[in-house]
Protein backbone atom coordinates (compact mmCIF):
# COMPACT_ATOMS: atom_id res chain seq x y z
CA UNK A 1 0.00 0.00 0.00
CA UNK A 2 1.81 3.69 -1.28
CA UNK A 3 2.56 5.95 1.97
CA UNK A 4 0.33 7.93 2.01
CA UNK A 5 -2.82 5.71 1.91
CA UNK A 6 -1.13 3.98 4.49
CA UNK A 7 -1.16 7.38 6.51
CA UNK A 8 -4.58 8.18 5.73
CA UNK A 9 -5.67 4.78 6.75
CA UNK A 10 -3.93 5.49 10.26
CA UNK A 11 -5.63 8.60 10.83
CA UNK A 12 -8.92 7.34 10.22
CA UNK A 13 -7.81 4.20 13.00
CA UNK A 14 -6.73 7.27 15.32
CA UNK A 15 -9.81 9.35 14.58
CA UNK A 16 -12.05 6.10 15.31
CA UNK A 17 -9.67 5.50 18.72
CA UNK A 18 -10.01 9.11 20.15
CA UNK A 19 -14.18 9.05 19.20
CA UNK A 20 -14.04 6.41 21.46
CA UNK A 21 -11.68 7.02 24.14
CA UNK A 22 -12.51 8.75 27.64
CA UNK A 23 -8.58 9.24 28.72
CA UNK A 24 -5.34 8.75 26.26
CA UNK A 25 -2.00 8.36 28.38
CA UNK A 26 1.24 9.45 26.28
CA UNK A 27 4.12 6.88 27.03
CA UNK A 28 7.46 6.32 25.36
CA UNK A 29 7.97 2.74 24.54
CA UNK A 30 11.46 2.94 23.86
CA UNK A 31 13.24 -0.44 25.80
CA UNK A 32 10.10 -2.41 25.57
CA UNK A 33 10.58 -5.68 23.47
CA UNK A 34 7.36 -6.87 21.33
CA UNK A 35 7.17 -9.33 24.23
CA UNK A 36 6.35 -6.35 26.53
CA UNK A 37 4.33 -4.36 24.53
CA UNK A 38 1.86 -7.44 23.67
CA UNK A 39 0.73 -7.92 27.14
CA UNK A 40 1.04 -4.24 28.15
CA UNK A 41 -1.81 -4.04 25.00
CA UNK A 42 -3.51 -7.44 26.26
CA UNK A 43 -3.71 -5.73 30.08
CA UNK A 44 -5.47 -2.75 28.79
CA UNK A 45 -7.29 -4.93 26.51
CA UNK A 46 -9.01 -6.26 29.82
CA UNK A 47 -10.02 -2.95 31.60
CA UNK A 48 -11.33 -1.95 28.38
CA UNK A 49 -8.76 -0.37 26.96
CA UNK A 50 -5.64 0.00 24.59
CA UNK A 51 -2.73 0.58 23.34
CA UNK A 52 -1.77 2.13 20.14
CA UNK A 53 1.69 3.18 18.49
CA UNK A 54 1.53 6.00 16.03
CA UNK A 55 3.39 8.86 14.62
CA UNK A 56 3.44 12.09 16.22
CA UNK A 57 2.17 13.84 13.25
CA UNK A 58 -0.44 11.61 12.86
CA UNK A 59 -1.63 11.95 16.17
CA UNK A 60 -1.21 15.75 16.12
CA UNK A 61 -2.86 15.91 12.95
CA UNK A 62 -6.31 14.14 14.16
CA UNK A 63 -5.76 15.77 17.95
CA UNK A 64 -6.08 19.48 15.95
CA UNK A 65 -9.27 18.42 14.99
CA UNK A 66 -10.97 16.87 18.12
CA UNK A 67 -10.73 19.94 20.14
CA UNK A 68 -10.91 17.69 23.49
CA UNK A 69 -7.37 15.93 22.93
CA UNK A 70 -5.66 18.86 21.97
CA UNK A 71 -4.08 19.34 25.58
CA UNK A 72 -2.33 16.20 24.68
CA UNK A 73 -0.23 17.37 21.81
CA UNK A 74 2.49 18.77 24.42
CA UNK A 75 3.55 15.77 25.05
CA UNK A 76 3.82 14.10 21.74
CA UNK A 77 7.94 14.42 21.51
CA UNK A 78 10.18 10.77 20.46
CA UNK A 79 8.37 7.56 20.16
CA UNK A 80 4.65 7.49 21.37
CA UNK A 81 2.46 4.76 22.79
CA UNK A 82 -1.12 5.93 23.39
CA UNK A 83 -2.26 3.84 25.99
CA UNK A 84 -6.14 4.55 26.17
CA UNK A 85 -9.29 4.12 28.08
CA UNK A 86 -13.18 3.19 26.23
CA UNK A 87 -14.89 2.52 29.51
CA UNK A 88 -13.46 3.70 32.65
CA UNK A 89 -10.40 6.27 32.66
CA UNK A 90 -8.88 4.88 36.34
CA UNK A 91 -8.84 1.01 34.78
CA UNK A 92 -6.78 1.84 31.81
CA UNK A 93 -4.24 4.41 33.83
CA UNK A 94 -4.28 1.38 36.72
CA UNK A 95 -2.87 -1.24 34.38
CA UNK A 96 -0.65 1.26 33.25
CA UNK A 97 0.74 2.05 36.31
CA UNK A 98 1.05 -1.67 37.50
CA UNK A 99 2.74 -2.38 34.49
CA UNK A 100 5.60 -0.05 34.74
CA UNK A 101 6.10 -0.87 38.52
CA UNK A 102 6.18 -4.63 36.92
CA UNK A 103 8.59 -4.46 34.65
CA UNK A 104 11.07 -2.30 36.78
CA UNK A 105 14.09 -3.01 34.61
CA UNK A 106 12.76 -1.46 31.51
CA UNK A 107 11.37 1.86 31.89
CA UNK A 108 8.22 2.91 30.57
CA UNK A 109 7.99 6.74 30.92
CA UNK A 110 4.31 8.05 31.22
CA UNK A 111 4.90 11.86 29.95
CA UNK A 112 0.90 12.65 30.29
CA UNK A 113 -2.44 12.78 28.52
CA UNK A 114 -5.41 13.82 28.44
CA UNK A 115 -9.04 13.56 30.30
CA UNK A 116 -11.95 15.58 29.06
CA UNK A 117 -10.32 17.88 27.47
CA UNK A 118 -7.72 18.95 30.24
CA UNK A 119 -4.06 18.05 29.97
CA UNK A 120 -2.56 15.27 32.58
CA UNK A 121 0.90 15.63 33.82
CA UNK A 122 2.18 12.42 34.53
CA UNK A 123 1.66 12.96 38.40
CA UNK A 124 -2.01 13.72 37.67
CA UNK A 125 -1.70 10.24 35.50
CA UNK A 126 -0.47 8.33 38.75
CA UNK A 127 -3.04 9.86 40.99
CA UNK A 128 -5.92 8.98 38.33
CA UNK A 129 -4.22 5.16 38.69
CA UNK A 130 -4.25 5.75 42.89
CA UNK A 131 -8.17 5.85 42.51
CA UNK A 132 -10.57 3.27 43.12
CA UNK A 133 -12.83 2.17 40.24
CA UNK A 134 -15.89 3.12 38.96
CA UNK A 135 -17.31 -0.12 40.44
CA UNK A 136 -15.56 0.40 43.68
CA UNK A 137 -17.00 4.09 43.56
CA UNK A 138 -20.57 2.88 42.74
CA UNK A 139 -20.38 0.29 45.03
CA UNK A 140 -19.53 2.71 47.87
CA UNK A 141 -22.31 5.47 46.88
CA UNK A 142 -25.16 2.50 46.33
CA UNK A 143 -23.95 1.46 50.10
CA UNK A 144 -23.82 5.33 51.66
CA UNK A 145 -27.52 5.52 49.81
CA UNK A 146 -28.72 2.14 51.23
CA UNK A 147 -27.63 2.96 54.73
CA UNK A 148 -30.19 5.90 55.41
CA UNK A 149 -32.81 3.75 54.55
CA UNK A 150 -31.84 0.36 56.43
CA UNK A 151 -31.17 2.75 59.75
CA UNK A 152 -34.91 4.71 59.28
CA UNK A 153 -37.00 0.84 58.55
CA UNK A 154 -35.04 -0.40 61.83
CA UNK A 155 -36.24 2.84 63.76
CA UNK A 156 -40.37 2.47 62.31
CA UNK A 157 -39.90 -1.07 63.15
CA UNK A 158 -38.18 -1.03 66.69
CA UNK A 159 -40.52 1.58 67.63
CA UNK A 160 -43.26 -0.51 66.52
CA UNK A 161 -41.94 -3.45 68.08
CA UNK A 162 -41.49 -1.57 71.23
CA UNK A 163 -45.11 -0.93 71.25
CA UNK A 164 -46.60 -4.57 70.40
CA UNK A 165 -44.04 -5.11 73.62
CA UNK A 166 -45.52 -2.50 75.62
CA UNK A 167 -48.71 -3.69 75.00
CA UNK A 168 -48.33 -7.22 75.57
CA UNK A 169 -46.47 -6.50 78.93
CA UNK A 170 -50.08 -5.00 79.95
CA UNK A 171 -51.86 -7.11 78.83
CA UNK A 172 -50.17 -9.58 80.89
CA UNK A 173 -50.00 -7.19 83.92
CA UNK A 174 -54.29 -6.82 83.76
CA UNK A 175 -54.50 -10.42 83.13
CA UNK A 176 -52.31 -11.04 86.55
CA UNK A 177 -54.32 -8.80 88.33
Amino acid sequence: MPTKEKKQQTVAELRGIFDRAQVAIVTDYRGLNVKEITDLRRRLQKVGGDLTIAKNTLIKLVSQDLESWKPMEEFLAGPTALAVGFDDPVAAAKALQDFAKEKRKVQIQIRGGALEGKALTAAQVKDLASMPSKEVLLSRMLGSLQSPAQKLASALSGGARNVVYALDALRRQKEGA
